[in-house]
């Protein structure tokens, strides 16, 4: 079993040109159902008895401390290392395709408004007198390149220097393994250009655009730090990177922008995946009627009257 999930990290890596993260989630979540296996049976699993008895009694233990969706990933990601299999002809059916996985709550993105995302964006630089001055310029220029590009936390701490042009920037190997080219806006370029006037001060040693005080290429655990903080430095409620890119495309729909541009400037495989953002602003606009004098501070469904009546 060891050297087939080793055959399958390779073919992650070289076939599927996944990302580190990716393969690092996939192996890790096939790693705790091989432990559950080997719990059951007493002894290491093979391949065969990863069958269907075994695969509904391990999601059934996951049930009482993971939501539905991550117990979803963990069956995406044993049934890519069964297709492996049996593509490798060592077993002859994929089980894990005739197992459900739980219906997960269809949450809508969560974003920030126009107001919270600039005052968000604008905490570095207001708190530069307090801290160091070249780590504030990066952390400014890394919200602003969340939400003035809509880059994913990982595409953005993966940017090089060569990625980087006047007025746009190159996305390699986002997510699916996909490039993509995003058109850089006038803010999150003079956000860049200041940080990297400063960029050489913190002793750099590769072609990482956001490198952190050693000099290393930036986590994105690190980013996520870092907005917390910024986050009560600008008194914006509790968020999170990634509602930076949802607050871009929110905002971008708002604007009078297209689904299908939006998806582009996303890298969404799936319109279905950009759509969920006219769901968002349609929900944004109710609240934001509510407040209007006429609006009577709720919104009753209308309710046609019979004939006759």
């Amino acid at each position: 079993m060891r050297e087939l999930v080793e055959r399958f990290r390779e073919h992650l890596e070289a076939e599927k040109r996944a990302s580190p993260h990716t393969v690092r989630a996939y192996l890790t979540n096939l790693e705790q159902l091989l432990t559950f296996a080997r719990e059951r049976r007493a002894r290491e699993p093979s391949p065969g008895d990863l069958d269907i008895p075994l695969l509904r009694s391990y999601l059934a233990s996951l049930f009482e401390r993971n939501e539905a969706v991550t117990i979803a990933r963990k069956l995406s990601s044993v049934r890519a290392f069964l297709r492996f299999l049996r593509r490798e002809r060592v077993i002859e059916e994929n089980l894990a395709m005739l197992v459900r996985p739980p219906k997960a709550k269809k949450a809508l993105p969560s974003f920030l408004t126009p107001e919270q995302a600039a005052a968000l964006v604008e905490a570095p630089l207001v708190k530069k007198r307090t801290g160091s001055s070249s780590l504030a310029l990066r952390d400014a220029a890394i919200l602003e390149v969340l939400y003035g590009c809509g880059l994913r936390v990982s595409e953005c701490v993966g940017l090089d220097l060569g990625d980087l042009e006047t007025g746009e920037l190159r996305v390699r190997r986002g997510k699916g393994g996909k490039d993509r080219v995003v058109p850089l806006g006038r803010k999150a370029r003079a956000a860049l250009d200041a940080w990297l006037a400063v960029r050489a001060m913190l002793s750099p040693v590769g072609q990482a655009v956001f490198v952190n005080a050693r000099g290393g290429r930036i986590t994105t655990r690190s980013v996520r730090r870092f907005v917390d903080k910024h986050a009560i430095g600008g008194s914006v409620p509790d968020t999170h990177p990634h509602a930076l890119r949802h607050s871009y495309a929110t905002h971008l729909l708002g604007s009078g922008a297209d689904l299908r541009s939006i998806q582009e400037l996303l890298g969404h495989a799936s319109i279905k995946t950009t759509a969920r953002y006219a769901h968002v602003n349609l929900e944004y606009l109710v609240k934001e009627y509510a407040n209007h004098p006429r609006a009577g501070g709720s919104l009753a469904p209308l309710k046609p009257k019979g004939r006759g009546r």
